[in-house]
């Protein structure tokens, strides 16, 4: 697991004003808007934030894919329709949580994977809400 260095110095790169056209391109305007800070961006509540890296296909559907790195902010309480990193019986997984008729579910993204549904048995720490996904193209 990767955690934040909060003794980093900041890093400010260019950030343009003009959005990116994903459709047909739009004609260029290169005027720099401003500067960013990725951890600024990404990271709300660094105290409470941490990184993990993904293994495996089980939410592909909602983008996250094999090797991508998630941000999780263990200070937001997680609700139905979060995507979020927890322990079920010691392995920990991402998984989108949803209550459905008073049952509570982690469900894949992915078709080829089963929901695993938390009974009164079942070992379940909530680890945090995923906040950002981070995926290289």
């Amino acid at each position: 697991m990767l955690t934040p260095d909060f003794a980093a110095p900041a890093l400010h790169l260019p950030l343009f004003g003009d959005r990116v056209a994903a459709g047909f391109p739009s004609p260029a305007d290169d005027h720099l808007d401003n500067k960013l800070d990725l951890n600024e961006h990404l990271v709300k509540r660094p105290a409470a934030t941490f990184f993990v890296r993904v293994e495996g296909r089980s939410m592909i559907g909602a983008g996250i894919h094999p090797d991508d790195i998630l941000v999780v902010d263990r200070s937001l309480e997680a609700s139905n329709g979060n995507i979020v990193v927890a322990a079920v019986d010691g392995e920990l997984t991402v998984k989108r949580l949803h209550y459905r008729r008073a049952r509570l579910f982690l469900e894949p993204e992915n078709p080829d994977y089963d929901p695993i549904e938390i009974t009164g048995e079942t070992d379940l720490v909530v680890w945090g809400v995923v906040t950002s996904v981070i995926h290289k193209v």
